[in-house]
């Protein structure tokens, strides 16, 4: 019968790392959990003398493993009883399923926020006039630029297109050279603001676009406008707030390695322009998630609404929405709330 106890633990060995690790328990805790089921009517005094512990300590741990709800409460008795541990392991399992996830999140979010540091690390590491960058200052200049990149790509255009629904004169400006770039074999990935959905031309011109082998996608927020051709040059804004500012055109390989990865980790994130969007948690959408996360951040409702490409209007409309379906009176308490329902 002893030979066949310890072979049985023998054999759960395995096992009991991993979950006191994910779960936090201490290992001594299920070993008294295990000892309680195969020994019904064992006391304190057996458990303690079985395990090599100490009475106090096996009574602290059938206090927590009660608080757990795998062992009946029986104060007045000195003989646990057990109960099926998926009854409270189900709980802990649950929540820390749901930090791992916000963990994977907050992962890729770094990584983006990594890669942006690194595009502004690398611009001032000495890159400046002929040794990577070329400052272009005049509006014509940098459409002439646009123009000349896109009708010498041999392989590749990647993009941002931030600020929501695009103008008719830049979608007319576009057209031809990207009808050009694809017919002559070039792959042409596209990401624009959720937003965008809601405006007809420039959803026409997405599909269009589509129509004749361009891929595009649309994510909640976008952090520039930007274009990459075959990864070997990079034309961005000087100020992201004010596009008449004039840009600059980049050729460093360290500079266009972090772009690069920066468009490759968007592009993840993004979503199919014609494919459902899916809800995230609470039923929200990732345009409103990343409304939640703004405001979090200290972003005032103008800002949030240029970041999501939308109105003013809507942005409140969005929150009035979203504090409504969390039964909160105020921003401060839908923050809360949101983020003891998991959402944030």
């Amino acid at each position: 019968m002893v030979a066949s106890a310890v072979g049985d633990e023998a054999e759960l060995e395995p096992d009991r790392a991993p979950l006191a690790k994910l779960l936090g328990l201490n290992d001594g805790l299920l070993d008294v959990y295990r000892i309680v089921v195969r020994r019904p009517g064992w006391g304190i005094a057996e458990i303690a003398w079985h395990l090599g512990m100490a009475e106090a300590q096996v009574r602290g741990c059938l206090d927590k493993l009660a608080e757990l709800s795998m062992l009946y409460p029986a104060k007045h008795s000195t003989t646990p009883i057990a109960l099926n541990p998926e009854i409270g392991l189900a709980a802990l399992l649950n929540r820390r399923e749901s930090e791992i996830q916000n963990q994977q999140a907050q992962l890729a979010a770094a990584r983006t926020e990594v890669a942006e540091l690194a595009v502004v690390y690398s611009a001032h590491q000495g890159y400046w006039g002929n040794q990577g960058l070329e400052q272009l200052d005049e509006v014509a200049t940098v459409r002439a630029r646009l123009a000349e990149l896109a009708e010498h790509a041999q392989h590749e255009l990647l993009s941002f297109i931030p600020g929501g629904a695009q103008s008719r004169e830049a979608l007319d400006a576009s057209r031809p050279l990207d009808e050009k770039s694809l017919s002559a074999g070039v792959r042409i990935r596209t990401l624009y603001l959720d937003s965008v959905r809601n405006d007809r031309a420039t959803t026409e011109y997405a599909r269009r676009l589509a129509g004749l082998g361009g891929e595009i996608r649309t994510i909640p927020s976008l952090p520039v406008r930007m274009l990459v051709v075959d990864r070997s040059v990079a034309l961005l804004p000087i100020d992201p707030e004010n596009s008449r500012a004039g840009a600059v055109m980049v050729k460093a390989p360290g500079v266009l390695a972090a772009l690069v990865h920066l468009f490759e980790v968007a592009w993840q994130q993004g979503q199919p322009l014609d494919g459902v969007q899916p809800s995230g948690p609470g039923g929200l959408t990732a345009q409103e998630l990343e409304l939640l996360k703004l405001l979090e951040m200290g972003s005032t409702d103008e800002m949030a609404a240029r970041k999501l490409g939308v109105s003013l209007r809507t942005v409140r409309r969005m929150m009035a929405d979203i504090m409504g379906r969390l039964g909160a009176r105020s921003r401060f308490e839908a923050g809360l709330l949101a983020t003891r329902a998991g959402w944030m």
